[in-house]
């Protein structure tokens, strides 16, 4: 296998299908330090300003799954993946709405550790060519000399380019956080301010009262994507505490802020 220079440091990078607009009011509601930037047509970077997973104890792959999953269950209705990385395996997990999230993992010197039928299901969450795209997604799952677990986080990004991802120069996956921190600085990034909730959840229901999901906002609907944003949120709050999940806990959270302030919609944008 091909041999890496030396361990390399944690770091991780967001990925949305959404622009910038979109994406900035549920990221806000993370309360993370982050820097939002465009990242080609309907795409959007996150990159983290601080390095919760030292600082919390929680591997970097459990940190940003959270994460992942309390932007995709937001009200905004995009998926987001999550590229990460350490000094002993990479890999990616992608979360779409209520689904469960799917992820693969290579080990440091590029040895795949997930399963093939994770590749299919991300490929098609994705809505990804279901012949071309695919063909160019399964090599990252078989053996390669020449590859190591950085090398293979950008095979899955080139393919991403077919959709229209084009990431900010130095912005690559295998990056230590600094270096992704001064590169999304240096193209202009935006760094994200925590608003307070009163406007956070204003600037986030603005952004998708047009969308799809708007006639979920008021009536019968809404009250029932609330009650199940909710029933969802509680126990993956509590399962977040007791396990001291800091990621979990915030997409628990992030589910039950949504859920609440859904059943009382009519009241907010009234008041």
């Amino acid at each position: 296998m091909n041999a890496t220079s030396g361990p390399r440091p944690a770091g991780a990078l967001l990925l949305c299908r959404a622009d910038p607009r979109a994406v900035r009011p549920p990221a806000q509601l993370l309360r993370e330090q982050l820097l939002l930037a465009p990242a080609g047509p309907d795409w959007s970077v996150l990159v983290p300003e601080g390095k919760p997973w030292l600082d919390g104890g929680e591997p970097v792959e459990r940190v940003v799954t959270g994460w992942a999953t309390a932007l995709a269950v937001s009200a905004a209705g995009w998926p987001v993946l999550a590229l990460w990385w350490d000094a002993d395996r990479a890999g990616y997990t992608l979360a779409a709405g209520f689904r469960r999230t799917v992820g693969y993992t290579w080990l440091a010197d590029g040895t795949p550790v997930g399963e093939d039928e994770a590749m299919h299901t991300f490929a098609a969450r994705l809505a990804l060519d279901p012949v071309l795209d695919v063909q160019a997604l399964e090599p990252l799952t078989e053996p390669d000399r020449d590859a190591d677990a950085h090398s293979r986080l950008v095979g899955v990004t080139a393919v991403l380019a077919r959709t229209g991802l084009d990431l900010p120069a130095g912005l690559a996956p295998g990056e230590s956080a600094e270096r992704l921190r001064s590169a999304a600085r240096a193209q202009g990034a935006e760094h994200l301010e925590w608003p307070g909730w009163r406007d956070a959840v204003r600037a986030e229901l603005d952004v998708v009262e047009g969308g799809p999901l708007g006639p979920y906002l008021r009536g019968p609907k809404a009250r029932l994507l609330g009650a199940a944003q909710l029933a969802a949120g509680v126990p993956l709050l509590a399962w977040g505490i007791a396990r001291r999940s800091g990621g979990w806990a915030t997409a628990g959270a992030l589910l039950v802020a949504h859920g609440a302030f859904g059943l009382v919609y009519d009241r907010v944008r009234g008041a």
